[in-house]
């Protein structure tokens, strides 16, 4: 079993930057695909930023392109680097990982989620 924890959520004003860290503990697999994403009241999780158990291939959602980087230090820990922050950007925010591949996007693709943290953006 592999636990996910994220963190680094919290409020800040709109043009202002945030940094999410996820980390893996418990039975870590050697390489696994991570990605984020991302839930705000009264819609469905959305894909946000995924990056290769090689920490080589990146891939984000158009919305963040420009503005967000994810990346990783090692096979256990993944991070999110928000800058620009808007409004719209306010949900809360999820780290996942999966075994099966070395690179995944879509919600029904990752096994381990984290509990998620919230990130508020004020106008």
């Amino acid at each position: 079993q592999v636990q996910l924890v994220e963190s680094g959520g919290g409020l800040v004003q709109a043009g202002g930057s945030l940094r999410l860290s996820c980390a893996a503990s418990g039975h870590t697999f050697s390489r696994y695909a991570m990605g984020w994403f991302r839930q705000a009241p009264g819609k469905e999780r959305e894909f946000v930023a995924a990056i290769s158990w090689s920490g080589g291939s990146t891939y984000y959602a158009d919305s963040v392109k420009g503005r967000f980087t994810v990346s990783r230090d090692n096979a256990k820990n993944s991070y999110l680097q928000m800058n620009s922050l808007r409004p719209e950007d306010t949900a809360v925010y999820y780290c996942a990982g999966d075994p099966r591949r070395s690179i995944a996007t879509d919600v029904g693709e990752f096994m381990f989620w984290g509990q998620g943290t919230q990130v508020t953006v004020s106008s």
